[in-house]
């Protein structure tokens, strides 16, 4: 594994809570949780690499590279435990991590992640797996594409975890958080929700991207299960 140091906008004072964002963004998509949560907590909103004010570098661009990078990201800032809650792709890397590094991990939220592709709506998943077909073919002419495939493939044929491979989270209190209208199907969060040995299920208004569209109502139901 390749370490790169990741860049992160970081705010306030407390217990570190670490933001990790989706496919294609930065940490700033988390503006008004890292302007909320900052009162109370020492808040990372994380730049995943290549993204936002990252490095690129040179490894495969993988959710296992993403944990990796995560851990060296958290060793180097001197942190030993946070409390995580990453968004779509980056809920699959806070997922990863805490599966291969449960030590590091007080509290777990997962918005909008999936264990597997077939997780989202079939429509959305035909939609994503069409554009990565056609980035396949346009890479070979096309730096832009070469990197545009590299993202298309995390949502297209990523993750890959076992819904069994979730009861080894014992001792780590989860929330797995979706609209009421997400690109995840409502069964596949239930089923995560379920496997894990503290997971609860939140469901608030909206579409996938509740936490920028319905800040407030998020922020607090997200505030109400780190005083649980």
């Amino acid at each position: 594994m390749e370490p790169i140091l990741l860049q992160a906008t970081e705010q306030g004072r407390g217990a570190p809570l670490i933001l990790l964002h989706g496919n294609g963004e930065s940490g700033a998509y988390f503006a008004e949780q890292i302007r909320y949560f900052s009162k109370s907590y020492r808040v990372l909103a994380v730049d995943t690499r290549g993204y936002g004010r990252s490095p690129r570098g040179t490894a495969p661009f993988t959710l296992t590279q993403f944990a990796e990078d995560l851990k060296f990201f958290m060793d180097y800032n001197g942190i030993a435990r946070a409390i995580l809650l990453g968004f779509s792709d980056g809920g699959n890397i806070a997922l990863l991590f805490a599966l291969k590094y449960p030590q590091y991990v007080e509290k777990l939220v997962l918005n909008g992640a999936n264990l597997m592709p077939a997780g989202m709506k079939p429509h959305i998943h035909a939609m994503i797996a069409l554009s990565y077909a056609g980035l396949t073919v346009a890479a070979l002419c096309s730096k832009k594409a070469v990197y545009l495939k590299a993202r298309y493939a995390l949502m297209a044929l990523e993750p890959k975890i076992p819904l069994t491979a979730l009861r080894a989270l014992v001792g780590i209190p989860a929330l797995v958080l979706v609209g009421s209208r997400d690109m995840i199907r409502r069964r596949h969060s239930q089923s995560m929700a379920a496997a894990l040995p503290q997971g609860r299920l939140c469901v608030l208004e909206g579409d996938h991207f509740i936490a920028a569209k319905n800040s407030e109502v998020y922020n607090e139901a997200v505030e109400a299960f780190f005083g649980e």
